[in-house]
């Protein structure tokens, strides 16, 4: 999936390809084509960066409900002939997913098209999953004949179908149809569910790695080779330098870390740093010196790993340096220093929003850090990164660490934050924002009472308002 082209934030587009608040609230006070097509842009083309990580799916749900939305734009992106021929499940899983909110919201169109897709889209699985947790046992059973239908009655079929039920996210519609009054549906359903069961234990049994017994040098020649396939086993191969490793060979691991070849090194630094050897933090500095990109990579994920005095003294040294360790080092300061690291990590944050922009990976650890000490000069930093940021979860931290270092947070993001995507940000504003502004008010009530609220917001939403005021 190519990463998604963000427009401004802002513009209306901008607001809610970023799943803003704001977005929701420009939405609505905007003509309505306007905001349909806005909306539609979004679904259709996802515009997470990872869509793992960041949700929109129940955010672009709720505003077709408030908008009344058609799905005629979802439906043609369901069944266009693309769908046959780019089966990237990204190209659907954003739509599938919102039509599944609207479904549990009562939308009957929503249900249909999810019904349909299921039974003859490309990306069925992940239609079927939804459907599990939202349509009736009928309407599931009704699934079974268009479904089992996809694999032929043969044996690469059947070892198809046995990987699809041992794999589903959601296994409701496999068990209803292992007890299928059809003989046809339950015995083909129950065979492949004991294949795929088979198949698993087979592959416990016969795990791929170390085995006891190896010898230090055994672990790092696999590490090597799992480097040469493209695989970064240095991580496994430490835990494993654990068991097999005693202090006699104290000498070779150090040797390893200096000039071993990438797996070995990479392995070695991890092993080392995870353990606390006073020579440790030497290596890593070596290793940025003159290690390849690979090593480099290892060893500041290592040193970012250590918890000692140490290290966080270290990295006060480190935090000025102009490369891989000194960004580092602000993000170990970010976490585990004290009051008087403000400086320095005020400093690396700005120098990382000038450098990368608002949307670089090590911000989501600096922008923590800032609130959690309390870094009131930060804030406009923070503002900054909260509006331009395309990730949804580094807004939500900007939103916190604000929280922690702007007194204006509470009567200004806080409320819009009601509206956001992410219910982590979400919760912080139930419990932040200016209940003097009505909006707040009617707002925490429809959270309150919204059923695909997550729990840990509507908590946070009761603790504002009185049981009496949660009633619509």
């Amino acid at each position: 999936m190519f990463d998604p082209v963000i427009a401004p934030s802002g513009t209306l587009l901008g607001l809610l390809q970023r799943g803003r608040g704001d977005g929701t609230l420009h939405a609505l006070t905007a003509p309505r084509s306007e905001a349909l097509a806005a909306l539609n842009h979004c679904v259709l083309r996802d515009p997470r960066h990872d869509w793992q990580l960041e949700n929109r799916s129940l955010y672009y749900a709720r505003l077709y409900l408030d908008l009344n939305g058609e799905l005629d734009a979802v439906e043609s992106h369901l069944f266009s002939a693309e769908d046959v021929l780019g089966t990237d499940e990204s190209r659907t899983g954003l739509a599938l997913a919102v039509l599944g909110h609207l479904a549990s919201y009562g939308r009957r169109d929503a249900l249909e098209l999810l019904r349909r897709y299921a039974a003859h889209g490309s990306n069925w699985a992940w239609a079927l999953d939804e459907l599990a947790l939202r349509d009736d046992d009928a309407g599931l059973r009704a699934l079974a004949a268009p479904v089992l239908a996809r694999f032929p009655a043969d044996p690469e079929g059947d070892a198809e179908l046995a990987a699809a039920v041992r794999d589903a996210f959601e296994p409701r519609p496999w068990r209803l149809w292992a007890e299928d009054p059809r003989e046809s549906v339950a015995t083909r359903v129950r065979a492949a569910h004991e294949a795929g069961c088979f198949d698993r234990w087979q592959r416990q049994m016969r795990p791929p790695g170390p085995r006891p017994g190896w010898s230090v040098s055994a672990v790092f020649e696999w590490a090597q080779q799992g480097l040469e396939r493209g695989a970064a086993l240095h991580v496994p191969a430490a835990r494993c330098l654990t068991a097999v490793a005693g202090p006699e060979d104290r000498a070779e691991i150090v040797q390893a870390a200096k000039d071993g070849t990438e797996g070995a090194r990479c392995t070695a630094l991890r092993y080392l740093a995870d353990g606390g050897d006073p020579d440790a933090l030497d290596l890593i500095e070596g290793a940025v010196a003159t290690g390849s990109t690979v090593v480099v990579e290892a060893a500041v994920d290592a040193f970012e790993r250590m918890r000692s005095l140490a290290a966080v003294d270290r990295a006060r040294g480190w935090a000025h340096r102009p490369d891989e360790l000194g960004a580092a080092a602000g993000r170990v300061l970010a976490c585990r220093g004290g009051t008087h690291d403000r400086d320095l990590v005020l400093a690396a944050l700005r120098e990382a929003v000038r450098g990368e922009g608002p949307d670089a990976q090590t911000l989501w650890t600096l922008v923590d850090g800032a609130g959690r000490l309390g870094i009131a000069c930060a804030a406009p930093v923070l503002r900054h990164i909260y509006r331009e940021t395309a990730s949804s979860h580094l807004r939500g931290r900007a939103a916190r660490a604000l929280a922690a270092t702007d007194p204006s947070f509470a009567t200004g993001f806080a409320v819009e934050c009601l509206w956001d995507c992410e219910e982590s940000t979400r919760e912080v504003a139930a419990r932040h924002a200016e209940t003097g502004d009505a909006r707040v008010v009617e707002r925490l009530r429809r959270l309150a009472a919204d059923p695909a609220e997550e729990a840990e917001v509507q908590t946070a939403v009761r603790s504002r308002i009185g049981p009496e005021e949660t009633a619509v």
